[in-house]
């Protein structure tokens, strides 16, 4: 049976979320949690708060958006949370180890699967925290909405990890990158350029 414009798009947004997850998780694997949670910007952008955060997004979007409610409302960065700290969902409390958080995310993007399977493209949600008005949306403009922060954390992260011990690439299956380059001559010619200048 073939599918619908619809189903295939549907389909391809879940495939690049689903991509995007794995991608996110892999990155984070095989640094330590001093690693993980180290302020690595001047705003304090740190892995496992990146992670807190895309899974904060998805239990928003998946969830409070389409009348769903995640389970356990103590796992949730709430309005309280926000008010007493601006960035409670961009880092790990102490008690938050990484193994929490990465089964977290898998919980989280569960949840979020399930209401994509149950819900077609033009189903209509709300957005609790956008202005009357503009709140109201579809699953289809949410799993954009959702894949561009995601798509968005993951190159941060892309950067970030590179910095800390080199590993770098699109994903571990195809990091498309040159095999055998010299980067220490690529570097240096970069280098030479830009010092022109």
């Amino acid at each position: 049976m073939l599918m619908s414009d619809d189903e295939t798009m549907k389909s391809f947004l879940q495939q690049s979320l689903r991509r995007g997850r794995t991608n996110l998780r892999w990155k984070l694997s095989g640094l330590d949690e001093r690693s993980l949670r180290w302020p690595r910007t001047p705003t304090g952008f740190n892995l496992l708060g990146a992670l807190k955060h895309m899974a904060q997004v998805e239990i928003v979007y998946f969830g409070d958006t389409f009348g769903r409610t995640w389970p356990n409302r103590e796992e949730v960065v709430s309005d309280a949370d926000i008010d007493l700290d601006p960035q409670a969902d961009w880092c790990a409390t102490e008690s938050e180890t990484t193994a929490y958080l990465l089964d977290f995310y898998t919980r989280v993007s569960d949840f979020a699967d399930e209401t994509i399977d149950s819900l077609s493209l033009d189903s209509p949600g709300r957005v609790p925290h956008w202005p009357t008005g503009r709140d109201e949306t579809t699953l289809g403009q949410i799993m954009v909405h959702v894949l561009v922060d995601l798509t968005r954390h993951v190159g941060q992260i892309d950067i970030v990890r590179e910095g800390i011990d080199g590993a770098a690439g699109l994903s571990e299956a195809a990091p498309n990158l040159p095999e055998d380059f010299d980067h220490d001559t690529y570097l240096e010619r970069l280098r030479t350029i830009a010092d022109r200048f």
